[in-house]
């Protein structure tokens, strides 16, 4: 809600799915080639040449339905979308219209309030990718690179049951999790193997009847899905405030300026001129197929995240956060099942201490400088007090940092705890004698000066005295 206004989004995201050759041709997928060195004459158009299905693109698509309670379809047909564009050499692009692979699903997030929403999946269809126009560096002329050409995309539509950019990035967030989960899509959002379109609406509160939206083409980032939508949001709600009236267009977001602009009128599906393509067979898949394929499925998010609380007793939050990548959710429970200590410790050094050292240095969980076994290591000389936790932030600073395990940063610096009550003792006796004062006034009922003295011991030992024995002590000697 913004206001008096009522803010209605539907996302439609492509995730391009993990195969290995294009969806109606053999020519390769992977990233990063010269351009227009991965079109053979399918993905170029030629005259005469047929397309032929990849059948991987069937079972991921379903894979999918069924990961999201959809119906998969008995029977679906490709349809030809004709359009003219420099990218597009066929003339049109092969995709599905009438009748879809995936239909009617649904998935939920958590909203503003804490509560579990449902969002709708209306549905998600396969289609070919069209190539990539480039206009930087080449002065006055435009470039075509047609290797993305072919590539096949799933494209998932949600019903506009979202409220806010916020409601989007989750629900976004959740399907880029599902399709990893999956295995169908590698969810690379700089190598654009996954995007979304944005359409934005506003209305009156309480109104039903859906105000005039706006598309926004091509966002590549959570980050980016938010502001622009913010954005628009703002800009319609000002613009029929001032009297005007929402277009149906398609916009562009300009991350630069942080503003969408328009790009061109919003078409229909009657200005594409759809219909079945007569190259390619209706697909039709039976029970048996479908069977086992939900035979295929894994441990989704939600599931996981259930599970990561019942068996582990962690908090609501930190569940959704570890179950969000598939990932870090191995991650968590190699380190969860090769440490003594509780499973919320670990989750707090994974959520906390890891993941700010890989954003620190822009990498993967996949990429960790420290393996989980060595975090679990870590955590395990906490659990035996060989180290405090406060030393333990050192020693995994200098395991990042690569000087071996914990045993062996512990050992090379001199880390190992003071545990010995006799020394600790020692130390006390020196603190309480330097500070006569202050001992008068935590006899005289000041009790936070005990935070004083800890400070002080510690300060001496060099943060290796074992904080639970210092302040048994010294609350022992103050008394």
């Amino acid at each position: 809600m913004s206001g008096q206004w009522e803010v209605v989004i539907g996302l439609e995201i492509h995730a391009q799915l993990a195969t290995k050759s294009k969806i109606f041709s053999a020519a390769s997928t992977a990233y990063g080639a010269e351009p227009n060195t991965q079109a053979c004459l399918v993905d170029l158009g030629y005259p005469g040449v047929l397309p032929v299905l990849n059948e991987e693109v069937v079972r991921m698509a379903a894979k999918f339905g069924l990961a999201v309670n959809a119906t998969v379809a008995p029977r679906s047909v490709f349809a030809r979308k004709n359009y003219f564009y420099p990218d597009l050499p066929k003339g049109y692009q092969i995709s599905q219209y009438e009748l879809p692979i995936v239909e009617h699903g649904e998935l939920f997030i958590t909203d503003a309030d804490g509560n579990e929403k449902r969002i709708g999946i209306t549905r998600a269809h396969l289609e070919e990718d069209a190539g990539k126009s480039i206009h930087e560096g080449l002065d006055r002329y435009s470039g075509i690179d047609l290797n993305r050409a072919g590539t096949p995309l799933l494209e998932i539509v949600s019903e506009p049951d979202l409220s806010s950019a916020r409601e989007a990035v989750a629900y976004m967030r959740k399907i880029h999790s599902i399709v990893r989960y999956l295995g169908i899509s590698d969810g690379n959002m700089q190598e654009g193997s996954f995007r979304c379109d944005a359409n934005v609406s506003v209305r009156p509160l309480g109104q039903e009847e859906l105000g005039t939206r706006s598309e926004i083409k091509n966002l590549n980032s959570f980050r980016y899905v938010e502001k622009a939508i913010n954005f628009e949001v703002e800009r319609q709600i000002e613009l029929i405030e001032d009297g005007g009236e929402v277009r149906q267009e398609t916009r562009l977001y300009d991350s630069d300026k942080d503003e969408t602009r328009s790009m061109r009128s919003k078409e229909e599906a009657n200005d594409y001129r759809y219909f079945p393509d007569p190259d390619l067979l209706p697909v039709e898949i039976d029970a048996t197929y479908i069977e086992a394929v939900r035979a295929t499925l894994p441990e989704l998010p939600d599931a996981k995240r259930r599970r990561f609380i019942d068996d582990y007793g962690l908090r609501f939050d930190d569940a959704g956060i570890l179950t969000a990548s598939l990932a870090l959710s191995d991650y968590f429970e190699a380190v969860a099942s090769a440490t003594d200590a509780k499973a919320q410790i670990a989750a707090n050094w994974v959520i906390g201490d890891l993941s700010a050292a890989l954003n620190k240095d822009g990498l993967d969980i996949e990429q960790s400088n420290i393996a989980a076994a060595d975090l679990a290591g870590l955590l395990d000389r906490i659990q035996d007090s060989t180290i405090s936790g406060k030393i333990a932030k050192e020693v995994f600073e200098a395991m990042w940092a690569g000087e071996g395990n914990a045993d062996d940063v512990i050992e090379a610096r001199g880390l190992k705890q003071i545990t010995d009550s006799s020394a600790i003792e020692d130390v006390v006796d020196r603190i309480i004698a330097a500070n006569p004062g202050q001992v008068a006034d935590y006899k005289a009922g000041k009790d936070k000066l005990i935070g004083f003295f800890v400070g002080q011991v510690m300060k001496e030992t060099g943060g290796k005295a074992n904080p639970g024995q210092v302040n048994a002590i010294l609350k022992d000697k103050l008394s």
